[in-house]
């Protein structure tokens, strides 16, 4: 399809650049996928939209403060080090982003602090700003990653992260042994605990998943032909109790109800590697771990999600061509019309929308 089909316009004043001050204050847009008809409510409203016997699927990734400011080459010019993903767990080498980087060479030391003790080497240039870089030691990638490490907020929030992103930018169910993301699985960040137990006490299972998400989540198609675009692999793990857990809501006929747009590749990913090999023996996923490529688009055949909590995503993204794959290009570009007439707070921080399949 053509790009240009998923473009439209946003005024610039309803990109959020502050969560709202309680995480359960946003708006929620319910729309039916299957009859368009929409509703707006608060997402205190969220734990009504689902059913006892329902799963609900969340990605306990947790952001680190991947974007490392302070940094200077040895001529004194400022470079921002953006680190991506670690990789290998046996040695310090990342992949990073290195802004500005059209100067830089292979094998320049970016040091750190006023003595320069702590420092990073570009080892070599992929293109595209991407560099495999590495740290002196386990220890110093460390303490570099604390001492100037700052939340990745994407570039459409105007403003220097603060204390308060730490938290704000991170779900309360982010685990900490699943560090690794790049960039909050927004979705999530709705969520209080309060409501997530309401959600339990109703009878609806809650079920984990791992995707770290990385910069690309923010990459445009820019290929005017939708089917030439790329997506960026990222890494995913989905365990043997999460996996029996969606398959017994699917025997018994409940919903699987994903949170996020990274819950969704990695859920529909699973499917498809466990049809691919055998691996899931008749059931509709298997447990796995590895990166995750899938690319969805409007045509694809939803196997595993039959409802999707999401915020509001770029125009021309990947993200956007998912959603429209699941709900419709048309009924999801009228419906993101309609929250700008309303005023509804968009991406990252702002409101969220619940694509579902019910008659109510």
């Amino acid at each position: 399809m053509d790009i240009s089909l998923f473009d439209y316009h946003l005024p610039p004043e309803l990109i959020a650049q502050r969560p709202a001050e309680n995480r359960s204050d946003s708006r929620l847009m319910t729309i039916n996928r299957r009859s368009g008809v929409t509703e707006h409510k608060r997402f205190t409203d969220f734990p009504s939209c689902l059913q006892s016997g329902d799963c609900l699927v969340i990605n306990n990734t947790r952001v680190f403060p991947a974007r490392l400011l302070g940094g200077k080459r040895e001529s004194g010019g400022a470079v921002e080090i953006f680190l991506i993903r670690q990789i290998t767990p046996e040695s310090p080498r990342w992949l990073a982003l290195a802004r500005p980087s059209a100067r830089l060479k292979e094998g320049e030391n970016i040091s750190f602090g006023p003595t320069g003790e702590d420092r990073i080497t570009l080892d070599w240039h992929s293109g595209q700003g991407v560099w495999e870089i590495s740290f002196t030691c386990d220890d110093a990638m460390r303490g570099l990653i604390k001492t100037y490490g700052a939340a990745p907020l994407p570039s459409y929030i105007q403003r220097q992260a603060d204390d308060s992103d730490s938290e704000r930018y991170q779900t309360v169910y982010a685990d900490p042994a699943q560090q690794g993301a790049v960039a909050a699985p927004t979705a999530g960040l709705h969520f209080t605990h309060e409501l997530l137990e309401t959600i339990r006490l109703k009878g609806v299972q809650i079920v984990p998943l791992t995707l770290h998400v990385g910069p690309g989540t923010f990459k445009p198609v820019l290929a005017s032909d939708t089917d030439d675009h790329v997506v960026d692999p990222e890494w995913a793990e989905l365990t043997s109790e999460t996996a029996s857990a969606i398959n017994k809501t699917r025997r018994s006929g409940g919903a699987i109800v994903a949170v996020g747009t990274t819950a969704t590749r990695v859920l529909e990913f699973a499917a498809r590697r466990s049809a691919d090999d055998g691996a899931n023996d008749g059931e509709c996923v298997a447990p796995f771990s590895g990166m995750v490529d899938l690319y969805i688009q409007p045509g694809f055949e939803f196997k595993v999600v039959d409802e999707l909590l999401t915020n509001s995503h770029l125009p021309k993204s990947s993200l956007l061509l998912l959603v429209s794959a699941f709900a419709g290009r048309e009924l999801i570009l009228k419906r993101y019309q309609q929250a700008a007439d309303e005023k509804y707070r968009f991406y990252s921080y702002g409101d969220c929308m619940f694509i579902h399949r019910r008659d109510t």
